[in-house]
């Protein structure tokens, strides 16, 4: 009987090739179901159409932000659910799924470095779903007209876009890392996607709540997923604060990435191969 944490990083050459082709077969795997394709582009569009409908009453109610306008709310709302598309997958769900059916024991078998194959296939994923941006943007337009910003503002998006994926990630990993103790986390995970759809920005831009929350949200890594680039984009954050911005998104990164390692090896730990 051996503990399967020797085997976390194998003693082989390590090759690109592999991961690459998780990703591909991701891909594939989300494109085999096309009805959930078009059913999602309509969901997207269904909600930025509600959700500009309520954006225009509460103006005319004199009942928003004045700080923010009409045109650069309803291009917040429609980005954020462009965002979603890639944002709001469970990158790393195959982790739990292994997990609850055992099979994480073969991957640990295999001459793959296991959380790098997780990212490959939640990456392949997320790529999928970010090809469904292009329709889905497209007749989003149909229905709100979108404010884009210059070069630089959109350089600035996108590095924090990226940033926010790879936090969301580090969280995601580390909410399917408990399974390894208790093997079921939907109620975990319930309470983490109620969390992040109240402080991450994604329904509600962070800066339209009291001083004293706003201050609570913007501490928390969630607002680094959604409500920094968004914020970015809109012009609400100015260049001169960039640096700021994408500095407390790196440093989110860095703690969850040391504390998805510290879980990730206590977990694996916990997986044993009878036989050898």
């Amino acid at each position: 009987m051996s503990a399967l944490g020797d085997l976390v990083t194998p003693k082989v050459r390590f090759r690109l090739e592999p991961y690459f082709q998780f990703a591909q077969k991701a891909m594939a795997r989300e494109a085999t179901y096309r009805f959930d394709v078009f059913t999602t582009v309509a969901s997207v569009l269904v909600r930025v159409y509600l959700l500009r409908m309520v954006w225009v009453a509460l103006y005319l109610r004199n009942a928003a932000p004045t700080d923010l306008p009409l045109h650069a709310i309803i291009t917040y709302s429609t980005v954020a659910l462009l965002m979603g598309l890639v944002m709001d997958i469970d990158q790393t769900r195959i982790l739990h799924d292994n997990l609850h059916s055992g099979t994480i024991a073969t991957d640990f078998m295999k001459p793959i470095i296991v959380p790098l194959y997780f990212f490959s296939d939640g990456t392949g994923e997320v790529l999928f779903h970010a090809i469904l941006i292009v329709p889905s943007l497209l007749f989003s337009l149909l229905i709100v007209q979108i404010d884009v910003p210059g070069p630089l503002v959109l350089a600035a998006f996108a590095l924090s876009c990226f940033l926010g994926y790879m936090v969301g990630f580090c969280i995601n990993f580390i909410l399917n890392c408990i399974a390894f103790w208790t093997l079921e986390i939907h109620a975990a995970r319930l309470i983490v996607t109620w969390v992040t759809d109240l402080f991450g920005g994604e329904i509600i831009p962070l800066v339209i709540f009291p001083a004293f929350l706003q201050k609570v949200a913007f501490a928390l890594p969630f607002a680094a997923m959604f409500s920094t680039p968004l914020l970015i984009y809109i012009g609400h954050i100015k260049p001169a604060g960039y640096a700021a911005a994408l500095g407390l998104q790196v440093f989110w990164l860095v703690v969850l990435g040391f504390a998805a390692t510290i879980i990730w090896r206590a977990g694996a730990k916990r997986v044993i191969v009878q036989g050898g």
